[in-house]
């Protein structure tokens, strides 16, 4: 049976293509470099311009700067020609000790972008360390009788630097007696030993004096020497041997200092002298012998300094003991140090903006930062986290890098600043943490237009207010804060009878309090209505309107007015008839009032003030109407006086009088008789309203004859009878009623009257109108009643007022 064909699996190569893209990506965002170590100030080592694909000009314009976790900076920018350079001399052995790779990771922060990229430099090793022996001479003890081919170890020498600049070998001063032999250990480590060659004689030579080289292989060969003084002893035939060949001992970086750390052990079956073991560090170290003490008895190995993981992980230690006479054994103490949670994470931020709009959209950058923990394993294993009550997230980028972004859009009206807490903790047990807060300001734009309290207003102002009086105040609020918070107040332009409201009313445009620029007359303007702006200062700017109604309070600032009887221009004095036959309760007359003002202030009421004939007359309280209070007699004089008073109702209230004049007389021929011999008031008022009196009545008198004259002559040519003439040649009967003569002309208030008299002073004619008659013996016919045209008279009709056959009719003078 054939196999089926083989498919590939279509996710299992889409996961491949997407890790190997993910794997080309890491790989592009890292740059590496090599430089020698110890190279002067501002060395170059890259051209970091290049291979971040941008113009050396750039990289101040788009933020390009190092970050690091605050080491020191070994390495900086140069920012005209775009290349990475050394911040300073670089010691490669003090950074890496003898780590056969020495690299230094930094990290370079494209601000605009917010963008990390990881850059590796190798610090490539040069030759500028000698071999060191730690020591300028070494004794050895040799017992005469040694056989040729004995060993005896030599110091070893320490080469700071690594690879082929490292020690390489050792050399002897020539010696007819010793030869030198190098021994490479399982680590690598080069041992010299000292052969004997030929039989010594201590009688001979007691003491033989050698010096041993060692040389590193660098271009520039260094080396190092120390002396080797062979001394000659009796006898000492075994040399130490420890319990171990190595020691293995674990401690944790937190043991405290003095602690013991272990007990190295080597024995020598010799006795006496030749038996006693000391012990003591080989190669010995700076760092070892800070941090580790051997006693030289006991072999005990304590703890001298703080041991810290992060700084070194492990330690090798070699050791030796030897007798009295020089013999010596080696060994090796394997110190591993085991890692505590002692080190919280570091967070460092990278980059910050201080400042956000409120309107930046979800997603924005607000920090960078890095976090770092010095410990290994689980204890290094960092998590960051915010409070969830936040409107930020946290996004990890390149390595340790993390980004503080928007989750959504602010509002700066609703938190106008947040204090970001930043928590890092690590997995260790217990965990550590470390908070980093993080400050950030919202910038406010102008969406918030100003707002009223209310959605209209009312205002009230008291008419014949001073210029410049405060009205109302208005308050708009604008949550924006700034100038977008700033408002201005204005009126909406409008007009009010023609004239600009700006002329009435004006509004202070930074505290919105509204004055009046005009005394308000409450007859003439009873309410405002207005329209106010509230703009504040952003860009653009933001309003509101509000109405407002302004409304004029009435003040009792008008006297009434009388309209009737009103006061001639010519200075005369009107005069109202009264028959002698009139009843009590007879209106004479009405005096009419208005009052301008409103409501109880134009509530008016009337009162007699002043009568010549006290009793003789009332007048209505609410009317105004004049009537007679009793019959009248005939001792009543024929010219009554009447002062009448109207007075409102405000406070203050205020009045106004009139004067009125009563003739009574049944017909007028007796009231321009009894005028005429009227003599002169003590008073001088009243003397000279009389005279005023006399004339007018005088001259109207001859201007209504003349006009009466004219008017029959008239009539007569027109008339083809005499007859009729004489029919109207008939006598008047007496005329009931009240007359008023005007210089202006005359209104008659009439009620129940039956005729009506107009005459003028400062016309040539006058209008005598007779309307439907109610008396039988009448001068005019019911046919020219109809027609109701004026009778002309002409002045010499006034000479006919002494013809028995007609009744005085009373004229009113002024």
């Amino acid at each position: 049976m054939a196999a089926p064909p083989y498919r590939p699996d279509c996710s299992q190569l889409v996961r491949i293509c997407l890790l190997l893209g993910a794997l080309w990506k890491i790989r592009a965002e890292q740059i590496h470099y090599s430089v020698p170590e110890e190279l002067d100030k501002g060395s170059f080592v890259g051209n970091i311009a290049k291979d971040l694909g941008l113009e050396p000009r750039e990289l101040a314009e788009r933020g390009v700067r190092i970050v690091s976790r605050g080491r020191t900076q070994l390495f900086a920018l140069n920012r005209r020609s775009g290349s990475l350079v050394t911040a300073g001399r670089i010691d490669r052995e003090e950074l890496c000790d003898r780590s056969p790779k020495c690299v230094v990771s930094l990290e370079i922060l494209l601000e605009d972008k917010v963008k990390i990229f990881g850059v590796e430099v190798e610090i490539i090793d040069v030759n500028d360390n000698a071999p060191n022996f730690g020591t300028e001479q070494r004794e050895i003890k040799v017992a005469e009788h040694e056989n040729p081919g004995t060993r005896f170890p030599l110091p070893e020498a320490f080469d700071r630097d690594v690879g082929v600049n490292s020690l390489q070998g050792y050399q002897l001063s020539p010696n007819v007696h010793f030869s030198l032999d190098v021994q490479s250990g399982a680590d690598g480590i080069k041992y010299p030993e000292l052969v004997l060659e030929r039989a010594l004689d201590r009688e001979e030579e007691a003491v033989h004096h050698l010096v041993l080289t060692a040389f590193d292989g660098g271009d520039l060969v260094h080396s190092g020497t120390t002396r080797i003084h062979v001394t000659l002893v009796d006898t000492n035939d075994n040399a130490p041997v420890f319990t171990q060949p190595e020691y293995h001992v674990s401690v944790r970086e937190n043991v405290p200092v003095g602690s013991g750390l272990l007990t190295i052990k080597a024995t020598d079956p010799d006795e006496g002298a030749n038996g006693e073991v000391t012990y003591s560090f080989r190669k010995v170290r700076d760092k070892i012998s800070q941090l580790f003490q051997l006693n030289s008895v006991t072999g005990d190995i304590t703890i001298l300094g703080d041991l810290d993981y992060e700084d070194s992980g492990f330690y090798d230690i070699d050791v030796e003991a030897h007798d009295g006479p020089g013999l010596r054994a080696r060994s090796k103490v394997m110190v591993t140090v085991l890692d505590v949670n002692d080190n919280a994470p570091e967070v460092t931020v990278t980059s910050l903006i201080g400042s956000i709009q409120e309107t930046s959209a979800p997603g924005t950058v607000i920090a960078l930062f890095n976090v770092h923990d010095s410990d290994s394993g689980e204890n290094g294993l960092v998590t960051c986290s915010i409070p969830n009550n936040l409107p930020f997230t946290l996004e990890k980028t390149y390595g340790n890098y993390y980004r503080l972004l928007t989750h959504r859009t602010l509002d700066r009206e609703e938190v106008s600043e947040y204090n970001i807490t930043v928590t890092a903790t690590d997995h260790g047990t217990p965990p550590l943490s470390t908070d980093t807060h993080i400050s950030l300001q919202v910038a406010d734009i102008n969406d918030n237009p100003p707002a009223f309290p209310r959605a209209s207003y009312s205002a009230y102002i008291p008419e014949n207010n001073p210029r410049g009086a405060s009205i109302l105040s208005m308050t708009a609020q604008d949550p924006d804060s700034i100038e977008n918070a700033r408002v201005t107040y204005s009126l909406a332009e409008d007009t009010l009878q023609g004239t600009p409201l700006s002329s009435y009313v004006s509004i202070n445009s930074d505290t919105g309090i509204l004055y009046a620029l005009h005394s308000f007359d409450y007859e003439q303007v009873r309410d405002l209505q207005l329209l106010v702006t509230a703009s504040d200062s952003g860009d653009p700017p933001l309003s509101s309107n509000v109405s407002l109604s302004l409304f004029v309070l009435d003040q009792n600032d008008n006297a009434p007015e009388i309209l009737y009887p009103a006061f001639p221009t010519d200075g005369s004095t009107g005069v109202e008839l009264a028959p002698r036959s009139a009843e009590p309760g007879y209106l004479v007359t009405k005096v009419v009032a208005v009052d301008r003002d409103s409501g109880q202030n134009a509530w008016l009421s009337y009162r007699l003030l002043k009568a010549s004939e006290p009793g003789l007359f009332a007048v209505g309280l609410h009317t105004g109407e004049v009537r007679t209070a009793r019959a009248l007699l005939d001792r009543d004089a024929l010219k009554q006086s009447l002062v009448v008073a109207v007075q409102d109702h405000g406070q203050p209230p205020l009045s106004a009088t009139v004067t009125l004049t009563v003739a009574v007389a049944d017909n007028i021929p007796d009231v321009l008789a009894d005028l005429g011999s009227l003599e002169p008031s003590a008073n001088s008022d009243d003397s000279s309203l009389t005279l005023y009196l006399v004339v007018a009545v005088a001259a109207v008198s001859c201007v209504f004859l003349a006009f009466v004259i004219v008017l029959l002559a008239l009539r007569l040519r027109r008339w083809y009878t005499s007859r009729l003439f004489q029919a109207s040649g008939g006598e008047l009967v007496s005329v009931p009623a009240s007359h008023i003569v005007r210089a202006d002309g005359v209104r008659a208030f009439l009620q129940t009257y039956s005729h009506e008299f107009s005459l003028t002073a400062d016309s040539r004619k006058s209008h005598l109108i007779f309307p439907q008659p109610n008396y039988a013996d009448t001068l005019i016919s019911q046919e020219s009643c109809e027609k109701n045209e004026p009778l002309l008279v002409t002045q010499d009709l006034l000479e006919t007022k002494r013809d028995p056959n007609l009744h005085q009719v009373s004229l009113l003078p002024h």
